[in-house]
């Protein structure tokens, strides 16, 4: 007790080298608020309780031959066939692997290594495990309109007869848009068709791949319907564990490797497999898809109040994104003449977490890759938060949430 009133401890380290120091910061007492689900989720209890048995007594290597092994083997297998049938696809369509970045890497490179001559083609807006390994080859960007969708009139330009590869994310990490995949499943379909009609023998294949990591959670993921070959999974944006993740790989898509070894997951993936991960996986995955429909629902609308009650109280505020097509837990708002790590730490410290962008970047001090390419200065992105709302997110939350925005930015600017 202080003062009377209780108080939540928060400690910090110092980074003074050779020591670390601990302190005891105050924080506020009211209960903390989590806006950045699109960051990480939390692990699911129904998660955990399926995870268990392989973290303890069934710890076994499913490659060994005793019956032990054996049941381990069933039990991975088993949670390959549940991520398949989430997919419309093959169990042996399924490659586990460690989170999405590994997944996206494991395509791109495994197409591009394969045709090492082509090019490949990706979207503005792709998170850094798609634009990185894609800009090791002769890579083609798809411009995006101000609302974050690509462009599709650009998409057909971009695709050439050395295309061997398009990859544009399923809905966006920052934004929350969703993009126009089937439209343009049709374009690469109707330019796969040309090539294969043409007088040309020598024709590359045309591959489809999409980063679905933040879409799992609310969108159809049934991979004939959306028309694509190659498809990312990770675990730790739908209530699962982190360093969980698959690759959807369309049987008769041969990819190059990136890890060799003993020759497990097809020889696409060697290493003792991380049984206890594959079975979170496909859990979460499981209760995602099986509650989509109505968790989309419930927070579509603490979106629109959320939108409503932003405008309302900050009217400078500008929503970045599109209105409709974005995914339903998404928030990203510019508070022109605001600086937005400031935001985040006054944010902090009132107990509420939030973002001003990807997890995977918040250490670069650049102004956002998406935001650049919707056309926002830099000083408009410096000034942007991203708030994404989870399973746990209630009015209350959202209704504090706008409360301190509203206090904080009718301060005087610092700048």
């Amino acid at each position: 007790m202080a003062n009377g009133k209780s108080i939540t401890a928060n400690y910090l380290f110092s980074t003074h080298a050779p020591y670390r120091t601990l302190y005891l910061r105050q924080m506020p007492q009211q209960q903390p608020i989590y806006l950045d689900h699109a960051a990480a989720t939390p692990l699911d209890g129904q998660v955990l309780l399926a995870m268990q048995p392989y973290l303890g007594a069934d710890f076994y290597n499913p490659s060994a031959l005793y019956a032990a092994a054996g049941k381990t083997r069933k039990a991975l297998e088993t949670a390959r066939s549940q991520v398949a049938h989430w997919l419309g696809a093959r169990p042996a369509e399924v490659v586990f692997t460690a989170g999405g970045t590994e997944a996206n890497n494991l395509a791109i490179h495994g197409i591009m290594r394969r045709f090492p001559k082509g090019n490949i083609v990706v979207s503005a807006i792709e998170h850094e495990s798609v634009l990185t390994p894609a800009g090791r080859y002769d890579r083609r960007i798809v411009a995006v309109k101000s609302d974050g969708r690509i462009d599709l009139d650009d998409l057909r330009h971009k695709i050439d007869g050395q295309t061997v590869l398009v990859s544009i994310m399923y809905a966006n990490n920052e934004i929350g848009a969703i993009q126009p995949i089937r439209e343009a499943d049709r374009i690469i379909s109707e330019l796969r068709s040309e090539r294969t009609q043409s007088l040309t023998t020598n024709h590359h294949p045309l591959y489809f791949h999409t980063d679905a990591c933040q879409a799992a959670n609310y969108l159809d993921l049934h991979a004939a319907r959306l028309g694509v070959d190659l498809m990312t999974l990770n675990g730790g944006k739908i209530y699962g564990p982190k360093q969980s993740g698959a690759l959807y790989i369309k049987a008769g898509t041969e990819l190059i490797p990136l890890v060799d070894g003993g020759g497990q997951e097809r020889g696409l993936r060697s290493g003792t497999e991380n049984v206890a991960g594959a079975i979170g996986l496909a859990a979460a995955l499981g209760l995602a898809q099986g509650m989509r429909h109505d968790e989309s629902n419930r927070l579509q609308a603490l979106q629109q109040l959320f939108l409503g009650l932003l405008t309302d109280r900050i009217p400078s505020v500008v929503i970045n994104g599109p209105l409709k097509s974005r995914l339903p837990n998404n928030i990203h708002a510019t508070f022109p003449g605001r600086d937005n790590e400031r935001l985040l730490f006054e944010l902090d410290e009132g107990g509420i977490m939030a973002a001003a962008g990807s997890a995977c970047s918040a250490s670069n001090e650049t102004p956002s890759h998406v935001l650049r390419a919707m056309g926002l200065s830099d000083d408009a992105a410096l000034a942007s938060l991203r708030i994404t709302m989870g399973r746990n997110t209630t009015e209350a939350m959202v209704r504090r949430m706008v409360q301190s925005l509203a206090e904080l930015t009718s301060k005087p600017s610092s700048s």
